[in-house]
């Protein structure tokens, strides 16, 4: 029975250590989206500005002066972070704030003193219009998208990107939807990050984003995962 005790204080002992560890290890700074322009602009030409997003992602759009910074192994965090000031400030961004949250830590913990997620990440950026390096085109104009809309059903248009994992998940969900209520719903996906001006007019400022059209009407609007179930009693209490 002593033994016993003895091991029960060690295990408490260790969990209290790791909470105490968990507790202060270093985080990013997380501000609000004026905030952290304003600090980026104070940064001027220090600042060290990271897409923690694919190759193929920071070419399609990136910021001005942003290096891609796609970590796979802590051998390659090592090698790029060499590259890097560690006592400049750093920002960091991806589509949300997934990946770039944990490439902060990441560097925190490897002693960068001054480590800002972009708050909403890329998804935010553009959605505000704010500027970006881009090798893809505008999209659909405004125009287009309202005459997309035309229909004696109800119109669900999805907002998101194929980068992205909360978009990704919600998929199958849209597409039993699509299947399921084909005779009442129609379905719309849109790649935002291919619309930029369209996502700037509309004011999606996050993926993915699901808005419900009657009449040309929005009657519904989500940003981020959402059920099924959810989905379809706003769709029912639209059909009544």
């Amino acid at each position: 029975m002593k033994n016993f005790k003895v091991c029960g204080f060690v295990l408490i002992a260790l969990f209290l250590q790791n909470l105490s560890f968990a507790q202060n290890s270093p985080k990013p700074d997380l501000l609000t989206f004026e905030q952290f322009e304003a600090k980026l602009a104070a940064a001027g030409k220090n600042a060290q500005i990271l897409d923690a997003r694919l190759p193929e992602e920071f070419t399609q759009n990136h910021l001005e002066g942003a290096v891609n910074f796609n970590i796979i192994s802590k051998e390659e965090l090592e090698k790029q972070s060499a590259r890097l000031d560690k006592n400049k400030p750093v920002f960091i961004y991806s589509i949300g704030s997934g990946r770039s949250s944990i490439l902060a830590k990441d560097l925190k913990n490897n002693g960068f003193k001054d480590v800002t997620v972009v708050p909403g990440g890329l998804s935010k950026w553009i959605g505000l219009g704010k500027p970006v390096i881009s090798t893809v085109g505008k999209g659909l104009s405004k125009e287009d998208y309202l005459a997309s809309l035309k229909s004696d059903k109800l119109v669900l248009v999805d907002f998101g990107s194929r980068y992205c994992p909360g978009c990704k998940k919600l998929d199958p969900t849209i597409d039993s939807l699509k299947n399921e209520q084909a005779g009442s719903l129609k379905v719309i996906k849109i790649e935002a990050y291919e619309n930029k001006d369209l996502v700037k007019q509309l004011g999606v400022v996050g993926l993915p984003t699901l808005i419900l059209y009657r009449n040309n009407e929005v009657v519904w609007e989500k940003k981020g995962g959402v059920s099924k179930a959810e989905i379809e009693k706003v769709i029912a209490g639209q059909t009544l």
